[in-house]
């Protein structure tokens, strides 16, 4: 009866030998997952702190750029307060200009607590390439050129300085006044300037490419 069943069942025996020789190559397998899962590790993980660090990165740069932007705006803001300046005269010169701030710290930028501005103002008795225009010299004036050198400064140490030409057109002899009208003391661009509306001659942003 046992042989009868051996020889009516030959596979079983095959069975069970190749079942019993399949578990050390499963092993095998799972080993080789576990060893390459623990080199992939370290790969992954290094892309991630990559991937971090280059959006940490983009991200500085992104605000740096808009602080630097800012800084621009404020130094066009110098320019107009200087430009408009009611106590404009050719008192200043180059080497005793009008200054903002006199002394102490810059003042701020309007609706901003971190944007400030600065500028020097003076005479240019002979600005280069310019002269009086033809229609100011037969209505009996003279142009007087200016120069506005203003700086705007924002957070992270944004900085921008520009170079503002202009003149206005007054009768020859004039002299101007380097004394504010009560009242212009601390927004000069709100007040009238007497004579002609300042034309800007020349613009130039200091250390631009």
């Amino acid at each position: 009866m046992t042989g009868d069943m051996r020889g009516r069942y030959p596979l079983s025996r095959d069975l069970h030998l190749v079942t019993k020789g399949s578990v050390p190559s499963c092993r095998l397998q799972r080993g080789a997952a576990l060893a390459i899962g623990l080199l992939l590790l370290p790969v992954a993980t290094l892309l991630a702190v990559s991937a971090m660090a280059t959006a940490t990165l983009e991200l500085r740069m992104a605000a740096n750029a808009e602080y630097q932007q800012r800084a621009f705006e404020a130094a066009e803001f110098a320019i107009e307060q200087a430009i408009h300046s009611v106590d404009l005269g050719t008192g200043y010169t180059y080497s005793a200009p009008k200054l903002v701030p006199a002394s102490g710290a810059p003042p701020a930028v309007p609706g901003s607590a971190s944007d400030t501005y600065s500028y020097r103002l003076y005479y240019d008795p002979t600005p280069a390439g310019a002269a009086t225009p033809p229609e100011a010299v037969s209505a009996g004036l003279e142009a007087y050129h200016f120069v506005i050198e203003a700086s705007g400064a924002s957070a992270r140490g944004a900085k921008d300085v520009h170079i503002q030409g202009f003149y206005v057109l007054h009768p020859g002899g004039w002299s101007g006044s380097t004394t504010l009208p009560a009242g212009c003391e601390t927004t000069p661009a709100d007040c009238a300037a007497p004579g002609s509306q300042p034309e800007r001659t020349f613009w130039r942003q200091q250390d631009a490419d």
